[in-house]
């Protein structure tokens, strides 16, 4: 039996399956003193799912060091009231609250989110400023960046973001003046997009060359719907735009967030979860491009849970990313699994304070 109802529907969010997860054997912790940040994660409360302080915990706790964590906007607690433009604030001033919480040591030594990445229209253009500076007070010294997604397919079957308006978002002159806003107040870019958009990336990233752009889920490979099939044709596709986008100095790379959008596998309809041994099969050749194009200083891994959650646990998810590295040297480890978003997210004076606090 499948474990959804519709198991190759990819680009859909579905509530992960506790029970088949548990069919995969634990497996042993790889280098379990080695440092993480997971630079992409979600909370939120949905009709089919709840992933929340107690959720993220659990899967914080199978094993592996991670010191801290950045939340990434989804749309969860915006407000009910008000202007439109800053119902978003709602989302911040609720993971802010998460955050503290996790500020007081009560829940264990992770930083659950020390970074906050927020929304905010950026189609805006100037107006967008006082949501952004709104942004900043509600995230109590923790918002990041914000996360516009301009992920866009014409086909129906693949799912696009809910504030992509079309193909080219990130070339529209409102959009540009919004993120010049962006840069002004020293806040981050988190961009999503789908592998035929990594042109608009590129260029985006040429036309401000001081801002700094995290490129999300090793720049959103498909394979599903009209994708579907043309692996080699789709890989040789998106390894061209990552060479033009690592051309980049301004530019990181998220490593990870592919289940749901690359469909290496269909775990919907797997009787059990692959080992990390597998996953890594699956997704080595796009990780290994990104890093040997972008250098470790420059990638940093992201779990993407519970998204991720569909296809596979956290323990052997950051055993997959371990095995793809094993390679690196020990700098370089340092630096994907945790140097890079210490630097890219500006991480180092929270956690330093944090530290200094609890001692």
């Amino acid at each position: 039996m499948s474990q959804y109802s519709d198991p190759t529907r990819f680009g859909r969010i579905n509530p992960p399956n506790d029970a088949w997860l548990a069919k995969q054997p634990p497996e042993p912790i790889l280098e379990p003193e080695l440092p993480i940040i997971d630079t992409h994660h979600h909370l939120w409360v949905r009709p089919d799912h709840r992933y929340l302080l107690d959720e993220l915990l659990a899967d914080l706790r199978t094993g592996h060091n991670v010191i801290a964590t950045v939340f990434v906007e989804c749309h969860a607690m915006y407000r009910a009231r008000g202007p439109v433009e800053l119902r978003p604030i709602g989302e911040t001033e609720f993971v802010a609250g998460i955050a503290a919480m996790s500020d007081s040591g009560l829940y264990g030594p992770t930083r659950v989110a020390a970074g906050i990445v927020g929304f905010a229209d950026l189609t805006l253009g100037d107006r967008v400023e006082p949501v952004l500076e709104t942004q900043i007070r509600a995230g109590g010294g923790r918002f990041r960046g914000v996360r516009h997604s301009a992920a866009w397919d014409a086909s129906d079957v693949i799912g696009n973001s809910a504030v992509a308006t079309g193909p080219h978002l990130m070339q529209r002159p409102d959009f540009r003046a919004g993120l010049a806003r962006l840069m002004a107040l020293d806040l981050s870019l988190d961009a999503w997009v789908f592998h035929p958009q990594l042109a608009d990336a590129v260029d985006l990233a040429r036309a401000f060359p001081r801002a700094n752009i995290i490129v999300g889920h090793v720049g959103g490979p498909l394979g599903y719907g009209p994708y579907a099939g043309k692996r080699d044709a789709v890989f040789a596709a998106w390894k061209a735009g990552i060479i033009e986008l690592a051309r980049c100095p301004n530019v990181v790379m998220k490593l990870g967030g592919m289940m749901m959008r690359l469909a290496a596998y269909d775990y919907g309809a797997r009787p059990a979860p692959p080992s990390s041994a597998e996953l890594a099969d699956y997704w080595r050749p796009y990780v290994e491009t990104c890093i040997e194009r972008f250098g470790a200083a420059r990638c940093m891994f992201e779990s993407n849970f519970p998204v991720d959650k569909m296809g596979i646990g956290y323990a052997a998810l950051w055993n997959a990313f371990k095995r793809i590295a094993a390679r690196s040297s020990a700098d370089e480890k340092l630096a994907l699994f945790s140097g890079t978003a210490r630097r890219a997210y500006r991480l180092d004076p929270l956690l330093s304070s944090s530290s200094a606090q609890r001692a």
